[in-house]
């Protein structure tokens, strides 16, 4: 489960943010699932109202009105830019204000699916009484507090909220030191009791990153059927995998029409620290450019270093190209061109489906528990999907979603991740390949051969997470298998067999006339059937008897009548 902490000082506001229909109208059906025994006695029944929300307000905020104790926190002044404030010594400037409302919200993945208003409230229930709010482990008089659970959010994700006061029913103060950390660990002890997907446990690749609801409503204005981050993750995912040096990415990522911008190191312009991505915006529309981080966690400028050689020549020659774009990101010529300027023939797609037996030969090789060689190669599998995407989807369709799919095995903490193994074959030719000549067209059978290797990598990443013990993730994986992949390795079965049926037509057609006259008398002179005898089975063979005795019976028959005609 994901959390997340605020502290405020306006029950009231909270609540009837709670009870309202949120920004975008998303919440329905609010209501509470538990809380403070008197407060769930009184409103746990029914949908709140604005009404409710403020009596359940003055509840939970009478311990505070009461006794009058005093709950508050530093934070920083700001402006009305929102700039932090700093003293003449250029220290930041902090103020007291009041922080008696602790607010945390629960969230599980898309994928999870929902669970019971009755499961929620039992997860609620020990989340408050672990974190030391209320129960009567605690040895203190309880806070009070509620949870409410108004639908799902933007991103599909079934969540609910918890609001607590932190002043206690005598008077007291709750204790909220270190409760970020606090509450990640009881989140997590309440994943594995509930049997839910662990989110933050050490060895669990990370998920993907967040969609803000702003970016799917600007796609939908636009006519787009996905947000602009997944566009530019599957460009940034191709050019990557397709690249053998860092420079060969920049061109490569603008020879896919992307823009993109180096964040050099401070006070210098040899030194590139990160990027950043955008789509070509329409006329009159503003530039959103995206940083490589917020696509994927795989694909931040250092992660992406740890597939590239490390060499001076190298990383000079990223650098030029790193300045080129940064003068003018609409309009860059490459600095030095290199391979991606190529066509590569399509007669390579066997030799690269036969070279991925290398790859296939390696990774028996190496152990389920390595998760950062296995995260560069889903890296590199994503990578293929994605140029393939590219390639051949208008709209994004399973390759797509194989991509998506795959990458996820690839999402470690920074520091879990190494650089790529010097003895791992690359599959940078077969994604450049893939990029630059995938047609579906007349190599439709090599390239379903090279796509067949690609399943197969797919299938031992599968195998790596089950023998790891990751079960969910080897489901997840194999659902993509039978699912996308499947429907993808149809799609092409559908065209070869067409093109056969096209290729034996046109043979056809080019035979001499005399021979298409023969053809067609040799049609009709004898039936569809095979050619061969029938091998008849026992029952068979006696009705055949039987009906031979009656055609003999009837002949014998048929010459009596003419015998008896003839006397």
């Amino acid at each position: 489960m994901r959390t997340n902490i605020t502290r405020g000082s306006q029950m009231s506001g909270l609540m009837s943010y709670l009870a309202g229909g949120g920004k975008a109208n998303e919440h329905t059906e609010q209501h509470l699932i538990a809380g403070n025994s008197a407060i769930m006695a009184m409103h746990g029944g029914a949908v709140l109202d604005h009404a409710a929300a403020l009596e359940i307000a003055k509840s939970l905020d009478l311990p505070r009105q009461t006794f009058g104790t005093e709950v508050t926190r530093l934070a920083v002044s700001k402006d009305d830019n929102g700039v932090a404030l700093r003293d003449e010594s250029g220290a930041v400037v902090k103020r007291r204000v009041q922080a008696d409302v602790w607010h945390c919200s629960l969230s599980l993945p898309a994928e999870e699916g929902q669970l019971t208003d009755e499961k929620w409230g039992q997860i609620a229930t020990e989340f408050v009484d672990r974190m030391g709010f209320a129960g009567a482990d605690t040895g203190k008089a309880e806070c009070r507090w509620v949870a409410v659970r108004h639908g799902l959010s933007k991103n599909g994700n079934d969540h609910i909220h918890i609001a607590v006061s932190l002043v206690r029913e005598d008077g007291t103060k709750a204790v909220v030191n270190n409760d970020y950390n606090r509450s990640q660990q009881v989140s997590n002890d309440l994943e594995r009791e509930h049997d839910l997907q662990v989110y933050t446990q050490p060895g669990r690749e990370f998920g993907e990153r967040g969609v803000k609801p702003g970016a799917r409503e600007s796609a939908a204005r636009r006519g787009q059927i996905e947000p602009d981050v997944y566009r530019l993750e599957r460009a940034v995912r191709a050019a990557a995998a397709a690249s053998v040096d860092e420079g060969e990415f920049v061109r490569r990522m603008r020879q896919a029409g992307v823009l993109i911008r180096p964040r050099f190191a401070a006070g210098r312009d040899d030194v590139v620290a990160g990027y950043s991505v955008a789509l070509r915006p329409k006329q009159g529309q503003q530039v959103v450019w995206h940083g490589g981080g917020k696509l994927a966690r795989d694909l931040t400028l250092p992660e992406l270093r740890k597939s590239w050689p490390d060499e001076p020549t190298k990383a000079a020659e990223a650098a030029a190209e790193w300045r080129s774009t940064a003068k003018n990101p609409w309009k860059y010529q490459p600095e030095q061109p290199g391979r991606e300027q190529n066509t590569p023939s399509a007669d390579l797609f066997e030799k690269y489906a036969a070279d991925m037996g290398r790859l296939h030969e390696y990774i028996r090789s190496v152990d389920p528990a390595d998760r950062a060689t296995w995260a560069h190669v889903a890296r590199d599998t994503a990578g293929a999907y994605a140029a393939w995407s590219r390639k051949l989807e208008t709209t994004p369709g399973p390759l797509a979603d194989a991509a998506r799919s795959l990458a996820r095995s690839a999402h470690l903490r920074a520091h879990e991740t190494k650089p790529r193994p010097v003895d791992m074959p690359s599959m940078a030719g077969t994604t450049a390949l893939i990029l630059q000549a995938a047609t579906k067209g007349n190599t439709a059978a090599a390239e379903l051969l090279l796509f067949r290797q690609l399943a197969m990598t797919s299938h031992a990443i599968m195998s790596a997470h089950q023998a790891a013990g990751d079960a969910r993730r080897s489901a997840q994986l194999s659902a993509t298998l039978t699912g996308q992949l499947s429907e993808v390795r149809d799609g092409y079965q559908t065209v070869i067999t067409a093109q056969s049926a096209a290729e034996h037509e046109r043979k056809w057609e080019a035979l001499p006339a005399e021979l298409k006259d023969a053809r067609r008398l040799s049609q009709a002179n004898f039936g569809g059937g095979s050619p061969v005898p029938t091998t008849l089975a026992p029952r068979e063979q006696e009705a055949a008897g039987l009906q031979a005795v009656r055609a003999r019976q009837a002949r014998t028959q048929q010459g009596n009548d003419r015998g008896d005609r003839g006397l």
